[in-house]
């Protein structure tokens, strides 16, 4: 592994869960390896849940956010104490103005840098294409179209020089969903800048979807801050099934619990955090214990 060196750089990460479904054994993990990997380097940790997606928001997942923190014994330094603080100061809701200048300004400057760049879409095909339709057309999301051949180059905490051919990968991407909402890709970058995070933890299948910020907020002079030079990006090898199927919260079991349900109780978590860091398994035996380890390690020195 590369080594992870915030030179000169105030460590700010952020764990940024979904409310969409009950927290995977893979989503303990992340938010294990973000609080290990940020109280290191004595920095600050956020809690930012992405409420955006209204459709799939249930209080029960709310809820279990905040019990699998406690179950893991893991802490932070800034964000909501419980459901119910969330709703009323930390929701995502009352950042859309931001959110909305931004693709404001995304728009215009598809107006006038390239043709075509932002474009609004209802995703009908007429002969095997997309027709396009005016911005303010209600009810219709916004597309960003990415220049054939474009790769993003940088330098992965984990994974090394990294160069994702994002042209390929993700030709086109929603900026702004047909409700009028901002996108993940927009209120993720928006939401890290307000934040000021110079640390983001993610497993390795988001990788194209941080290039895709990456590009996006180098359109603009008000998200050039979201940037390689400043934020450092560690992408860890994501879990798997016994099939072989990177975990998710649709189909992991029991579906009613999460990780929760697992009966070796947050162990099982350290284990899995401990094998990834490549660490002495007596290391996933507690939380203490994975901490005391980390401490000790080279990796990401």
């Amino acid at each position: 592994m590369p080594a992870f060196t915030p030179e000169n750089l105030s460590v700010v990460s952020r764990l940024a869960p979904t409310p969409s479904g009950y927290l995977h054994l893979g989503n303990a993990v992340n938010f294990v390896l973000t609080w290990l990997l940020t109280r290191r380097a004595g920095g600050t940790l956020h809690l930012r849940i992405d409420d955006l997606d209204r459709a799939r928001l249930r209080p029960a997942y709310l809820d279990n956010i905040f019990r699998v923190i406690d179950w893991l014994g893991i802490d932070y330094d800034h964000g909501p104490t419980g459901p119910d603080d969330f709703l009323r100061h930390h929701s995502q809701l009352l950042h859309l103005p931001e959110y909305n200048r931004v693709l404001r300004r995304l728009a215009l400057t598809g107006a006038t840098r390239q043709p075509s760049l932002v474009h609004a879409s209802q995703r009908t095909r007429t002969g095997g294409l997309e027709a396009a339709v005016p911005l303010e057309t209600p009810g219709a999301a916004w597309w960003v179209q990415v220049p054939a051949g474009t790769e993003i180059k940088f330098v992965d905490a984990w994974q090394g020089e990294s160069r994702i051919p994002l042209g390929t990968l993700m030709p086109d991407f929603v900026i702004r969903k047909k409700d009028g909402v901002a996108a993940y890709q927009v209120a993720s970058e928006v939401d890290d800048l307000r934040l000021g995070t110079t640390l983001i933890v993610r497993g390795l299948d988001l990788q194209p979807s941080t290039a895709a910020q990456l590009w996006l907020a180098s359109l603009l002079s008000d998200t050039a801050a979201f940037n390689a030079e400043r934020i450092k990006f560690c992408h860890h090898e994501l879990l798997t099934n016994e099939a072989g199927q990177k975990l998710s919260k649709s189909q992991q079991r029991p579906l009613d619990a999460g990780v929760l349900g697992q009966a070796q109780g947050p162990q099982v978590v350290f284990a899995a955090v401990t094998q990834l860091l490549m660490l002495p398994t007596t290391a996933g035996e507690s939380l203490a214990a994975l901490q005391q380890a980390f401490s000790n390690s080279p990796v990401f020195r």
